[in-house]
């Protein structure tokens, strides 16, 4: 996958990410990953030249685990992630159970969850595995993410427009990363 060693490499050269890779790592979760912002706004920042800063907004731990789907689950790990790094805002979803909430057929595994999120550049996911290799997942590819574009997913492209709109509006992505170019083709 195109720019895949970049990322891991940004990645690894930046200790907060690190410690909430590892962090979510510590947990034994056989699928788990973190995704979307933490990922997205470390490239986005950089190719903005600015210095690596905390995560702006939640920390997305994604995991898979259609035995144990339900949301009580979710809600002890982001406890034990609380009392690990209380530091980072932590959002622990099983995407065995989230088409429900979002009105998908049911997800065979996070990365077949991942082509429902709302922007090609969020979908991304990744993972600690031993001490220092990095295990990426990216449905729609890194090329979008390292371009600075910002592109709805094909759900999203009509379907679902209106929710990547108001994302769009919500997170003040356009402001905050002035070199981002909106692709809605």
């Amino acid at each position: 996958m195109r720019h895949a060693d970049e990322l891991r490499r940004l990645l690894l050269q930046d200790a907060l990410r690190m410690e909430a890779l590892k962090t979510v790592a510590s947990l034994g979760l056989e699928n788990g990953w973190i995704g979307a912002g933490l990922v997205r706004d470390a490239v986005w920042d950089r190719l903005h030249q600015r210095p690596a800063r905390p995560p702006c907004g939640d920390v997305d731990v994604v995991w898979f685990d259609a035995r144990q789907s339900g949301e009580e689950i979710d809600n002890l790990l982001e406890q034990r992630l609380r009392k690990m790094r209380p530091d980072f805002d932590w959002s622990v979803k099983n995407q065995a159970r989230m088409h429900e909430r979002n009105h998908d057929r049911p997800y065979h595994n996070v990365e077949d969850a991942l082509r429902y999120w709302p922007e090609t550049a969020t979908a991304v996911a990744v993972r600690l595995c031993g001490s220092d290799q990095i295990d990426i997942i990216a449905p729609f590819g890194l090329d979008d993410l390292f371009a600075l574009r910002l592109r709805p997913t094909p759900r999203f492209q009509q379907e679902k427009r209106a929710i990547f709109d108001e994302r769009i509006r919500r997170k003040r992505w356009l402001e905050r990363y002035p070199q981002l170019v909106l692709s809605v083709d």
